[in-house]
Formats: structure tokens, sequence, C-alpha cells
């Protein structure tokens, strides 16, 4: 998903949004750090809202149900994407995608799901650590087997390692 994909998704959400927060147009102007007129402007439809904007938005109110239908359980994710790509380095524990989710394989102690919503990929290790996200499945496909032989590698080398933390 591209910034000018997100942009249009959410900017005609952005109304809806605030209701489901409980906010003014007054208080979500102020939260947003855009004016009250600017805010009118991209409820009406009559103008989209900048990426700077739909940054602050999704980063202030991840647990919106509204955000969480376009963008998935995770949606600060979804935007890292757009801004970098992909991204590739562990990071922090997920709930292991028992919800929005699919499995699509598991290589060694990784497992490469895809998102319901979303349509991107990730790599979550035993732990549910995610290594990797990306909307390309051949690059997901591709990281899962790096991932995959560079901990069977460090076993046979180190018999008593866990897992490796190689990037």
């Amino acid at each position: 998903m591209t910034k000018e994909q997100l942009i249009k998704l959410l900017s005609g959400k952005i109304k809806m949004i605030r209701a489901e927060m409980g906010y003014t147009q007054e208080q979500m102007a102020e939260v947003l750090g855009i004016s009250k007129k600017t805010l009118v402007q991209i409820e009406k439809g009559r103008t989209k809202a900048s990426w700077t904007t739909l940054v602050a938005l999704v980063a202030l109110h991840p647990d919106s149900l509204t955000i969480q239908s376009i963008l998935g359980e995770e949606p600060m994710e979804i935007i890292e994407m757009a801004a970098h790509s992909i991204l590739e380095r562990p990071k922090g524990r997920t709930l292991g995608g028992k919800l929005w989710w699919a499995e699509i394989v598991r290589e060694g102690d990784y497992i490469l799901q895809q998102n319901m919503i979303s349509m991107h990929y990730r790599i979550l290790d035993i732990d549910h650590t995610r290594w990797y996200s990306t909307f390309d499945e051949e690059e997901a496909l591709a990281r899962l087997s790096d991932l995959s032989k560079s901990v069977d590698w460090d076993r046979r080398m180190n018999p008593d390692s866990k897992k490796t933390i190689t990037l």
C-alpha cells in the first residue's frame, strides 16, 4: 500500500474516526495539529489530508476500530511500510496472529503470515516477535528462507543455542 492509497483511504474516514473518539472538530484539529478549517475541508471531501496528518491520526488512535478495520490490528506497521517500503528488524512481540492474520507457511522457527485486511506479509519467530514486513510475497518468502537457514546453521554450530538473532 502506498502513501497515496493510505491518504485516500483514511482521508475519507477522518469524520468517522473523530466521532468514534468523541471529539469535536476543534478537538480533533488540535490533536492533529491542523486548523479547524482544514479539518472541515477534509471531512467534506474537498481536500485530502496530508501524509503528516494521517501519520499523526494513526499514531494517536491505533486502537480506533475504524482505523483497524482499514489497516488491521497494527496500523502503525502499515504506515511504517508505506514510509520505508519494507520493515526488516526484530520489532516487539505480537499476539501471534490470532486475529486478522492467515498463516501462509512455517519454516523452521519462523512463520509467514498475511494480513487479511491490508494483505501485507510479516514473518514472526516462535516467540511471536515480528522480524520482517512487506507487501511483496516473493520478498517475504525469500527472507523467510534466509532467516530459517540462519537459525539452522546456528543450531548446527551451537547445539545449546535456542535461537539466533541474525538480520
